[in-house]
């Protein structure tokens, strides 16, 4: 402990009446176990009400697959409902349960789906904008002056938007099929989300929004994962596994199947036996008895064609009492009409 002097002191004390003493500001100190140089690390403030537990490139494999949900799932829709239906991703980001609950409007369509291989459930909701016309158009209504109701579904409605949520956990599971096969089920229907709390508020929840679009109507669709749910399967989900499994994963059996559907398909043959030209005036004067010249010899052989694409060389002939052709060779690219 070093004692100051009487002559430092004085110093001191006329220092600070003259207020010519300089505060030192506190330099932050950072602590690790591992002794390395800190001068170049990035510090960054972090909200632990808000915690980030995905990281970006997980965000960004998860936006993708839920991508190619909605074009199979714009592609399902279009179908069942005979119209043009659009679903795209419109937001993807991390929030707190209580956060994603109190956006929600009521009443709504607020479906919990479970998997076996997810850990928890998640949520899946749907806008009454876009559910209303949806049921407008399966009964036959063109859903042009469709006043939409401020009350829950009734069991009739509920029924009939079950083909729609039916067909949205089918191309879930074919969006998801790419990380980890896996099928999903509806296991309870609520219209006030405020009534169902699958964890915690402040628990952290990955929201991906779509945007759906119907001719003139619109609506959202959102899709809640809770982080504990997907945890088991995050190691997978990564933009660089994801994409690489799909290309290399091979459906066994595939090529078999295709192969012999094709097999069983038909197609037209066509035998070309000669090309002419003739002007308008003669082919507007031609009667029945009238003989129409060609410079190609009988004895040339003729094209044969397969769906109008011509594919042989063929010899007409006669087998079993019937017009027949003999396949001489392939077209080649030197061969002529």
């Amino acid at each position: 402990m070093d004692v100051l002097d009487q002559n430092e002191v004085d110093a001191l004390l006329a220092a600070v009446n003259s207020s010519q003493v300089e505060e030192e500001e506190p330099q932050a100190q950072i602590f690790s176990r591992n002794h390395r140089d800190f001068d170049e690390v990035e510090v960054r403030g972090y909200d632990f009400k808000r915690p980030e537990r995905v990281s970006k490139d997980q965000m960004r494999s998860l936006q993708t697959l839920h991508e190619q949900f909605a074009r199979n799932f714009g592609a399902s829709l279009s179908g069942f409902l005979r119209t043009i239906v659009e679903v795209k991703v419109s937001t993807c980001e991390q929030m707190t349960y209580g956060e994603f609950i109190s956006a929600l409007p009521n009443p709504t369509s607020f479906n919990l789906i479970e998997s076996e291989a997810l850990a928890g459930q998640i949520c899946m909701e749907l806008s009454p904008l876009i559910i209303y016309p949806i049921i407008d158009r399966l009964l036959g209504g063109t859903s042009q002056d469709l006043f939409i109701p401020q009350r829950p579904m009734t069991l009739i409605e509920s029924r009939l938007i079950s083909n729609v949520t039916n067909r949205g956990l089918e191309a879930m599971s074919e969006a998801w099929a790419g990380v980890k096969p896996m099928s999903f089920e509806i296991k309870a229907t609520e219209s006030n989300p405020q009534l169902v709390q699958i964890v915690p508020p402040n628990e952290v929840v990955v929201v991906v929004g779509f945007e759906l679009k119907m001719s003139n109507r619109a609506g959202t669709m959102n899709l809640c994962i809770p982080y504990n749910a997907i945890e088991p399967v995050m190691e997978a989900v990564s933009a660089q596994t994801w994409f690489s499994h799909g290309r290399s994963k091979r459906e066994p059996g595939l090529e078999s199947r295709l192969s012999g559907s094709l097999a069983g398909a038909s197609v037209s043959v066509s035998g070309i036996l000669a090309r002419t030209t003739i002007s308008l005036r003669d082919l507007a004067t031609m009667a029945v008895g009238d003989l129409i010249m060609t410079e190609t010899p009988a004895t040339k052989p003729m094209i044969l064609a397969v769906e109008g694409e011509r594919k042989f060389l063929a010899h007409i002939g006669q087998h079993r009492n019937k017009r027949a052709l003999r396949i001489d060779r392939p077209v080649t690219r030197t061969d002529r009409d």
